[in-house]
């Protein structure tokens, strides 16, 4: 196993008529006509689409459904006919795969690979011990049965063109917020509130110096992202970030004025605890919504934020390559 990484591995941008494989690695879907209109969609792109042998198999016990959630794992990134991997939704498990995946195997096939929510622990990972960038963005069974034009747009633009990256663009409904004004420069870090802090303390977690911090969360109370938020301050990985931007934190069950005032006081109590110059927005399009951007986790990225509300969000190094 690896402890770290020499560099940054940048997985080769699709081509027309290339393999996607698809795994499975934490939920399965309920609604398996979901996974056939995304493979359709795939397919219509002009792309070979491959699901691996235990794709969307349920299994009650952990170290059988592991077993087979590895093996796909595996077997993609050691079939060199697969150019890219989707994976099929979050949920739970991942977490559970990180002791057992074959890092080397992964570091010498470096790859696209595409998923968030529960798969951030994977892509934190693939980052931490490989150095393989991969891209928290739309999953079959969640987006791409059915995706927007803004979610379309940013996916296969993100992984088909070297150049597309450059600049990234909001999607125009989600409003930014300026918490801290100023600009920065750094890696990528980042994906789900909840996942990223379950892994705090293991050597599958990146270093956060000279990141730019990203987060989202879903279904969470403002008291319970306060405490993820300290736990991330208390373990002292805000400090060194150089920038934070803060997603979308969607379908909190009661959304009241009160919980909406408690978020925003808590988003700038913790922002003041990050790099004393380092800029802050909110509003970042990424999280478990519709209109979703695709975010390329470990690339070197730069941020700008002005306190009238521009965003300037853009790679200032390739995020896959030719």
């Amino acid at each position: 196993m690896f402890f770290g990484f020499m560099k940054t591995l940048t997985p080769k941008a699709l081509r027309n008529g290339d393999t996607i494989g698809l795994i499975s690695p934490s939920s399965h879907c309920a609604y398996p006509d979901k996974i056939e209109q995304a493979v359709l969609y795939l397919e219509k792109n002009g792309y070979h689409v491959k699901p691996s042998q235990h794709l969307n198999s349920i299994d009650p016990n952990p170290l059988i459904a592991d077993m087979q959630k590895l093996h796909d794992l595996h077997e993609m990134f050691a079939d060199p006919s697969i150019k890219a991997i989707i994976c099929l939704r979050g949920g739970a498990g991942a977490t559970r795969l990180l002791k057992k995946i074959d890092y080397t195997l992964i570091a010498a096939n470096p790859k696209i690979v595409v998923g968030y929510s529960d798969i951030t622990a994977l892509s934190l990972a693939f980052f931490s011990q490989t150095g393989l960038i991969s891209f928290s963005g739309p999953m079959l069974a969640t987006e791409l049965y059915e995706p927007t034009p803004y979610t379309e747009e940013h996916f296969w633009g993100m992984l088909t063109s070297p150049a597309y990256a450059l600049s990234l663009h909001n999607y125009p409904d989600h409003p930014v917020t300026c918490i801290r004004a100023g600009s920065a420069e750094g890696k990528l870090i980042g994906g789900n509130l909840s996942v990223l802090s379950s892994i705090i303390g293991t050597p599958y977690l990146p270093r956060f110096n000279d990141a730019l911090l990203f987060i989202e969360e879903i279904n969470e109370p403002a008291y319970r992202i306060d405490r993820m938020l300290s736990h991330l301050d208390n373990a002292g990985l805000l400090a060194p970030c150089n920038g934070i931007l803060l997603g979308q934190f969607s379908n909190v069950s009661k959304v009241t004025q009160e919980e909406t005032l408690r978020l925003e006081h808590i988003f700038t109590h913790y922002s003041q605890h990050a790099h004393i110059d380092g800029p802050v927005m909110r509003g970042l399009s990424c999280g478990h919504i519709k209109n979703l951007m695709t975010i390329p986790t470990g690339a070197r990225f730069r941020m700008k934020i002005s306190s009238n509300g521009e965003f300037l969000f853009g790679a200032s190094e390739p995020v896959i390559t030719w």
